[in-house]
Order: structure tokens, then sequence, then C-alpha cells
């Protein structure tokens, strides 16, 4: 059994349909379909049965699945390892972080390891979920989280300062009648957020009037004088037509930490990134400017 179709099999056991596998793999639906089908040809019996919620593993797939697993386990760690000893300053270097960290604070680094660097093509994957560094869904990530999947090689980066902010509208009105302007917050998957609990503890009779995942996103509703909002510094300072409002204290900060997978320490055009990265983010760095 060859590793392509054990992609296939373990996309489509995962997705749970042929057209989920196929957007996951980026090949077409047919192509799903006949290497599915070709499998179970091989292996003399179904590895799937077709029901009206999707694709269900019969005994026989599910029998197969560690398998299937331990396979794809190998190989990616095959890849991992090639990677990581790749020893040109070319490629694709794909990198996870939120899309704000990814406009505003890392943008710079980008551009100076492009300048250094023509032959490396950073690809950012701007998303606010937490991607598999072991899968290689990135070789690199950014987050405001600690890691804790294993074999990852992780620091701490920097501290990002956070801020109130607001129209120059809505920042008059939160001074004068806090109650009267809305609260733009992350949705509820991070409501647990610290800024979160800080804006709702000193506005409590302010009505929540939007929420996203997006601190861009909140950023330009503040701006339309929908509520305010606590942003990272990079990103409230930075927009036209937002004012930062003063506090008595101010929002907690947040740690920023950056963390690749073990098997990639010796891959060049990471390592040429993450010295950037330092030079130009890490607290001393912002300090001296």
């Amino acid at each position: 059994m060859e590793w392509s179709d054990v992609r296939i099999f373990l996309a489509a056991t995962r997705g749970g349909s042929l057209g989920e596998a196929a957007r996951r793999l980026g090949v077409s639906h047919p192509t799903v379909g006949r290497r599915i089908k070709a499998l179970e040809e091989e292996a003399g019996q179904p590895l799937f049965r077709r029901t009206k919620d999707g694709l269900v593993l019969t005994d026989a797939g599910d029998a197969v699945l560690a398998l299937a697993e331990s396979m794809e386990n190998s190989a990616l760690s095959m890849e991992r390892r090639l990677a990581g000893s790749h020893g040109r300053l070319e490629g694709i270097l794909r990198i996870s972080s939120a899309d704000w960290f990814a406009g505003y604070v890392l943008a710079p680094v980008l551009a100076e390891l492009g300048r250094r660097h023509p032959a490396v093509v950073p690809e950012v994957i701007a998303s606010y979920r937490l991607l598999d560094l072991s899968r290689r869904d990135a070789d690199v990530a950014f987050r405001i989280v600690p890691f804790s999947e294993p074999d990852i090689v992780q620091r701490r980066l920097m501290s990002i300062p956070y801020g109130l902010y607001g129209s120059a509208e809505t920042a008059r009105a939160a001074q004068e009648d806090p109650a009267s302007v809305g609260l733009i917050l992350m949705n509820t998957a991070q409501s647990h957020f610290p800024d979160v609990a800080w804006v709702l503890d000193r506005f409590p009779h302010s009505r929540r009037a939007f929420t996203s995942t997006s601190r861009t996103v909140q950023a330009q509703m503040c701006v339309r004088g929908m509520g305010i909002a606590v942003l990272p510094r990079p990103v409230g300072d930075a927009v036209a037509g937002l004012q930062r409002i003063d506090t008595q204290d101010q929002p907690p900060a947040r740690d920023v930490w950056v963390g690749y997978h073990h098997d990639l320490r010796h891959m060049d055009r990471l390592r040429a990134m993450l010295d950037i990265a330092d030079a130009m983010l890490a607290d001393s760095a912002m300090a001296a400017r």
C-alpha cells in the first residue's frame, strides 16, 4: 500500500466525506473516489460504509486505522528530518500566527527576511487556530499561549502591551457615560482571555455590541463607532481613526511564544527568520527603540 493512498484513506476518515477529503488534500473529488475504490479492491472488502451522515469506517477499515496512522507518523517524521537538514537558504517557510500579529508585528521581520534571503518564500497562515506542528501544518508558530505538544522547541519571544481604543466620539462617550458605549469583544471560544475579563470588569453596565476572533476586524468596528475594544497596541496605535482611551490601569499584556518541531531545528531558513525576529522583536530589542 502506497503512502499516497494511505493519506487519502486518513483524510476520508477524518473528513467524513469524499468531498472534505478532497478539500483537505487539494485534489479532485473523483480522484479521492477512485483511490478509495482501488484501496477497497486491493483489500478485498469495503473500508467505509456510505451513510446519510457521510463515510463511516467498517470493521476492516477500523482495524487498519492505527497502522495507517503509524505510517503517517513515520512519513511526517521523515519529511521533517529532510526539511530540517536542508542546507540552502531557499524554499517555502510556513508560518502560523494570528492575523494581527502577522500584519502589524511580524511583517517587518518577513520583509527583512526577503531582503536578506530572496529565495526564501514566507507563507503566512493567519488564523487563531492552533495548527499541528508535528504534522507540518506549519514550520513555525507564534502564539500567545505556551506550546503543550511533545517535541516542540519553544521560547518566550516578547511581551505585547494592550490598550483600550475607540473612535474619537466613542472615546468621549466612554469617559462621560461608560454605560452608553458598546463593547467589542472576542467570541465565546476566546471569552477566557484576560483582556475580555478586564474590560467586562471596568464596564459592567455596557452592552455587548460585537464579537470577533479577529483583532483587525475589531479595530475596524471601533473606527466605525460600534464600541470600544481592548486591542494589541501595535494594532490600535496603527489604525487611523482610533485613539487610545486613558484608564486608571492598563489592560494586561500578553506574552508571545515562538515554537517549532525539534526535527526542524537545523532548517537554515527557519533559523534565519528566528534570528531576525529576535533582533527586531525580542523585549530587549523593542526597549532599545
